[in-house]
């Protein structure tokens, strides 16, 4: 089942940020991930805004993929500098929808 990591970052220290957007996607990609998108153009259209810099939307085959991406250890030193570097949160969801009724999705 298809899943997306959400990843919503505010950059305290931006020293990390030009070796992790050059290498990083390619990390991703060995274990099938694919960035839909990786963006500082966000607009707040509804609710307060958060204090996000950027937010990346990536596609996985399904979570054990995503998950071997997070704990690559090849990723664990670019992890570790937007960690220090930045407030972060990362989030998994999946292509299901929880109410059952869009009939191209699978029911959550």
């Amino acid at each position: 089942m298809t899943v997306f990591l959400i990843a919503e970052v505010k950059i305290t220290d931006d020293k990390w940020v030009p070796e992790y957007a050059a290498v990083v996607h390619d990390i991703a990609a060995k274990h099938g991930g694919k960035y839909l998108s990786r963006s500082g153009n966000i607009q707040v259209i509804e609710g307060q805004p958060l204090e996000t810099t950027l937010i990346a939307l990536l596609q996985f085959p399904d979570e054990r993929a995503a998950m071997a991406f997070v704990n690559d250890p090849e990723y664990a030193p670019y992890g570790k500098s937007r960690q220090e570097g930045s407030e972060s949160r990362f989030q998994l969801i999946d292509d299901t929808d929880i109410a059952g009724t869009i009939p191209y999705l699978g029911k959550g």
